[in-house]
């Protein structure tokens, strides 16, 4: 099995990252930080005439190693009550690749295993982080994706993330799981 680790934050080695390293300890996994690619933003040309128009920044490639994953792990800081900008971009860039026939997005993003990792702090983020979980459900129920299952920790200041007690315990509840079931 293929697995993939995809943070969102805008600093490295943050609370979800910490999450995502329990889960992921001793699995061979791709990385990567969203913050360090530079993405452009989507500019919309569904309806366009021509279709979008080609944007060079490498999302391409990212998405191409996406979709060769068996398993994700989106790994996002509860920002503002929804996922981080540098998360939700590159869904919005979705758009652009779905038309596409010659990239086979919606055969290959098909069975996905998805699993969400969210790290907030103020109103208590196992309850205002609950929207932010129903948007990732629809947007793997959309695209035929497993939502396979989802952790939300407590913590805002660097490291907090290890007194959620909880949250770790799940994280390696996890890695157990997928020690147990994907790793040969």
């Amino acid at each position: 099995m293929k697995v993939m680790a995809l943070f969102g934050s805008a600093r490295i080695e943050g609370n979800t990252e910490q999450l995502a390293d329990i889960a992921l300890r001793g699995i061979n996994h791709r990385r990567i930080h969203l913050l360090e690619c530079g993405f452009d933003p989507i500019i919309d040309e569904r309806h366009a005439p021509n279709g979008f128009t080609a944007v060079n920044d490498g999302y391409k490639e990212v998405l191409d190693d996406f979709l060769n994953q068996d398993i994700v792990l989106f790994v996002t800081p509860l920002y503002w009550f929804g996922m981080s900008g540098q998360m939700k971009g590159f869904f919005d860039r979705w758009s652009q690749y779905m038309q596409d026939q010659r990239l086979g997005f919606h055969e290959r993003i098909r069975g996905k295993k998805a699993y969400v990792i969210v790290v907030g702090e103020n109103p208590h983020p196992r309850i205002a982080a609950l929207p932010l979980i129903q948007q990732f459900h629809a947007i793997f129920e959309y695209t035929g994706m497993e939502f396979s299952d989802y952790i939300i920790g407590k913590g805002n200041r660097p490291g907090a993330i290890k007194q959620d007690q909880l949250a770790l315990e799940k994280a390696d509840f996890w890695n157990k799981t997928f020690h147990q079931n994907f790793v040969q």
